[in-house]
């Protein structure tokens, strides 16, 4: 069965997370799909818009990556051919906006989703935390940047070290939402300013995208820099903490790191 639903009207494309059985998690099955629900949105000149979402009334957006299918240890979990990566570039270079419509809590690699967008609505059920010191997981590069672009060095830092979720209104603060309105008008508001888009003109926004996306990558970084923060990720996804952090998190614990 299909984990997402899609749909096109009025020139703005949908792709809607539809697996509350995992809380929508990012299983490979449903990046998958995304994955090739995206590429058919790409060949489409009728779409100029795309907007991800979970169905209405959902408490959690996207619970993030799927605890299940992270490797064992010794294998980077977030290599820069996992499907999760895959998406994220697949949502930066599409070649219209992407609007992040967020009602309910997202969680870990989700939060690098909604980040990817281009812009974000959310409402007063909406928050954002990354996870990844739960799990004895240091995240990858590319995740890094995502926050640091969007939320700033000393945010992320919290973040990524306290792994406390950030509610919707101090998300809105920190500029992870472009918008925080009320759960009754967040689909009227999130679809009228994608139909806003559409009546744009397309070429201009495609070309302003990929600007914009360049620029935002735009951040110097040495071989020698890159080859020590792969180095350091590999002492922690070969550590016992990395399975340690996974047992407790499959056994519904609080997890006893060790720091080996």
């Amino acid at each position: 069965m299909s984990q997402i639903l899609t749909a096109v009207y009025n020139q703005v494309a949908t792709i809607a997370l539809n697996h509350p059985e995992t809380r929508n998690s990012l299983s490979c099955q449903m990046l998958e799909e995304m994955l090739q629900a995206i590429e058919q949105f790409s060949h489409d000149e009728n779409v100029r818009v795309l907007v991800i979402r979970a169905p209405r009334g959902t408490k959690v957006w996207s619970s993030g990556f799927n605890i299940h299918e992270l490797p064992v240890s010794g294998r980077d979990p977030l290599s820069y051919n996992d499907p999760l990566e895959c998406l994220l570039r697949a949502v930066a270079r599409f070649h219209s906006p992407v609007i992040a419509m967020i009602e309910g809590s997202v969680w870990g690699g989700a939060c690098d989703l909604s980040f990817v967008c281009d812009i974000a609505i959310g409402c007063p059920t909406s928050s954002f935390a990354i996870t990844p010191a739960k799990l004895g997981v240091p995240y990858n590069i590319s995740g890094i940047m995502h926050f640091f672009n969007i939320v700033g060095p000393r945010i992320a830092r919290e973040m990524f070290y306290t792994a406390e979720p950030i509610s919707a209104e101090r998300a809105l603060q920190v500029g992870i939402l472009n918008h925080l309105v009320s759960v009754e008008e967040l689909e009227a508001f999130t679809y009228a300013m994608a139909g806003r888009i559409a009546d744009n003109s397309p070429l201009a926004n495609r070309v302003m995208k990929e600007q914009l996306r360049l620029l935002a990558d735009a951040y110097p970084l040495r071989p020698e820099t890159f080859e020590y923060v792969q180095g350091l990720r590999r002492m922690a996804y070969d550590s016992k903490d990395y399975e340690e952090g996974k047992r407790a998190f499959l056994e519904r614990r609080k997890p006893v790191f060790s720091g080996k």
